[in-house]
């Protein structure tokens, strides 16, 4: 099962736009990474699959792929690990795979499911608007930085759970406001 989910990588004080795609197969468990991913973001295996556990969902047993495209272009930083778990639990059916049309994710996940801040939020939240994005999910310590975009729809987080609570409506999420 393949399910994507849209985020940004730095590149100097821009972003460029990032599809993250994680597919699910048949084969021996374990996690592969590809398209350029650095250290930090070959880490977030491990943070991913412990939020998702600490969090009540069920990780995955089998082989997962995880990609982020466009594949020559070098992907560093934690911020990934977002959109890596809400993909993940849309290739495994946790989630509806078309909540995440349109949305743009950014976050570093600690092993409970809590999400730290991150840097460059202003340039993923510029990338975000400027590919009409539905919204963009942040950590919360982000969310007034993200939010000097006035064309985006900031959705701030402060673990996993609330984005999965929202797309499943199970919750509300108010935007962002100062």
């Amino acid at each position: 099962m393949l399910a994507r989910c849209l985020s940004a990588s730095l590149q100097g004080l821009d972003a460029r736009a990032v599809t993250v795609e994680v597919d699910l197969a048949p084969g021996l468990p374990g996690v592969q990474m590809v398209g350029l991913p650095d250290k930090a973001i070959q880490e977030s295996r491990e943070r991913v699959r412990s939020a998702l556990c600490n969090s009540g969902f069920r990780g995955p047993l089998v082989r997962v792929v995880v990609n982020l495209a466009p594949a020559d272009l070098k992907k560093e930083g934690p911020t990934f690990d977002l959109p890596i778990a809400l993909a993940l639990l849309a290739a495994s059916g946790q989630l509806d795979r078309p909540l995440l049309d349109g949305l743009w994710c950014a976050g570093e996940l600690g092993l409970d499911g809590s999400m730290r801040p991150i840097r460059g939020t202003i340039a993923i939240a510029a990338c975000a608007a400027d590919n009409n994005a539905a919204a963009l999910v942040i950590p919360e310590g982000n969310a007034a930085e993200a939010a000097l975009i006035p064309s985006l729809s900031v959705r701030p987080a402060s673990d996993l759970l609330i984005p999965v609570q929202q797309l499943r409506n199970r919750q509300t999420w108010r935007p962002f406001q100062d």
